[in-house]
This record gives structure tokens, sequence and C-alpha cells, in this order.
């Protein structure tokens, strides 16, 4: 099943409300607040027309039987917090929240809302769910298990470039899970099987991301791994441009941070990036 159809799933779940032809024919409006860290801009338009499809797939209108307010954070950090204060005082029957950061916030403020999480790389680990068979709780969802990958990043930057010998893992230690830990110790423990040297790269700006990538150029060859945090991926056409000027071969956790774009390795023409 798709990502799309199960979040319309969980919300059905979420309210314990018929779907279809039940629901169209109840007088009550229920209402769902969707919280998204990005801005106005493509990626808030696909998710929210793919949500909204799905919901009306299902029997559930915009505006007949259900109403979906939408907050967006225009990717500050500083407003996750206020977000899910106002999220919380609409008092909806469903808080859809996309992340981890998010994700805290929202459940900083209730434990009695229904929660639903769109994208959560360790939800028993940040302390949202008990475990992942009986999440308990108010809040259920995706766990994206990204960690489980670096050794395979690591594999897919020797393809690229057998002579890599370091690798940078950029992350936001504010917005990663478990201020990048999460992602950052699998790859140390994988890397020394590839022969490479692993760099932590925390990063909290657009500056900051641009001294990681400058510094990989050059030799010893060396690679960068993108994890998933938001704010990672609110930076990602910086990210991209940056490690195609210096020619810095990348491997990006989601395919919509590195998608489509191209890269460069240090000793092969252009090529495109790798999205694992």
């Amino acid at each position: 099943m798709r990502r799309r159809e199960f979040s319309a799933l969980l919300f059905l779940a979420a309210t314990g409300r018929p779907h279809a032809t039940s629901a169209q024919t109840s007088p009550r409006i229920s209402r769902i607040a969707v919280l998204m860290p990005y801005g106005e801009g493509e990626v808030s338009d696909r998710t929210r027309s793919a949500f909204e499809k799905s919901l009306r797939d299902l029997g559930w209108i915009d505006g007949r039987n259900v109403r979906i307010e939408y907050r967006l954070a225009g990717g500050d950090f500083g407003r996750l917090r206020s977000l899910a204060k106002e999220a919380v005082k609409l008092d909806p029957d469903v808080i859809v929240a996309l992340n981890t950061p998010l994700v805290a916030a929202v459940l900083d403020e209730t434990r009695s809302i229904s929660v639903v999480f769109g994208l959560v790389s360790d939800p028993v680990g940040s302390g949202f769910a008990q475990s992942y068979a009986r999440p308990g709780g108010n809040a259920t969802g995706f766990a994206y298990g990204g960690s489980g990958l670096a050794s395979k990043w690591l594999e897919l930057l020797k393809e690229i470039s057998p002579a890599i010998a370091r690798v940078a893992v950029l992350f936001n230690p504010d917005a990663a899970p478990g201020g990048g830990a999460y992602y950052l110790h699998p790859i140390e423990a994988a890397a020394p099987s590839f022969a490479i040297t692993p760099i932590a790269a925390p990063v909290r700006n657009p500056g900051e991301i641009a001294r990681v990538i400058a510094g990989l150029e050059g030799q010893p060859p060396s690679g960068l791994i993108v994890t998933a945090d938001y704010f990672v991926g609110i930076q990602r056409e910086l990210i991209i441009t940056l490690a195609a000027r210096h020619r810095v071969a990348a491997i990006y956790s989601w395919r919509e941070i590195g998608g489509g774009l191209m890269s460069y390795s240090q000793d092969e023409p252009p090529g495109p990036q790798l999205a694992a």
C-alpha cells in the first residue's frame, strides 16, 4: 500500500469514524490538523494534493465531511513549537505531523489527541511509541528505517568512485533523530569494511553546509552522505549544487532530496546522483 493511502487509513483509524458511503451521510464534520516543515511550494503542494486525494478516495471530502487545517513551518525550526500549540488549540480529531521534530513538539503539547506521523526515523528511540508491535500512547505512523542502509550507502559511494577514502555524514543535530547518532553510528560501524574514514558533519545553517562540502574537495577523494532530517531536506538544492561544484560524490537518504539532479565524482565524468 502506498504511503499516502496508508496515511488516509490511519486518519480513519485514529478518528474511529466510518468511511466511504457512511462518511458521506454523517452530519458531523471531522477536523484534521496537518503540520508540515516546508513552506509554500512544490513539495507542500504535492503532499497536500496526495493526502486530499487519498481521503477523497475513501469518501472524505474537505469542506463537506472533514475540514483540513494546514500549518507550515517554512523551514523555520523555531516555529515548530508554536505550530504544535496552535494545532492542539484547534482541538482536531487527529493531528498529522510529518517528521521527528514536529511529532516531538506535538507530543509535548498533547497526549490525548491522536497523532499520525509521516516520516519518523526512530519512533521508539524518540519516545513516540513503546514498540513497533504495540505503539501504545496516542501516536502511530510510518518508521523510516534509513539507518539499516548504512553499509549500502557506503557501497554505492565506492561504486561511484572506488578511490573514495573518507565520507562526511551531513546532519542537523537539532533535527536529526538522536542528534544525528541514529545514522552516524551505523555508518561509523560499517565504514572500516570499505576502507573509508567517516567524518561527522553537523550543520545548522547554509554557511556550515558550504564549509563542509568545500572541505571535501581534493585529496584524498571524498564522498558525502546526506541523512534524513528536515533541515538538510529543505537545503537540498544548495547541497546538490555544492556537491556538483566541488565534484563530491553524494548519496541521499530520500529520492526527493537527490532525485533528478546531477552529481560529479572526483575521477569520473558527470553522472546522475544516486538517491538511496
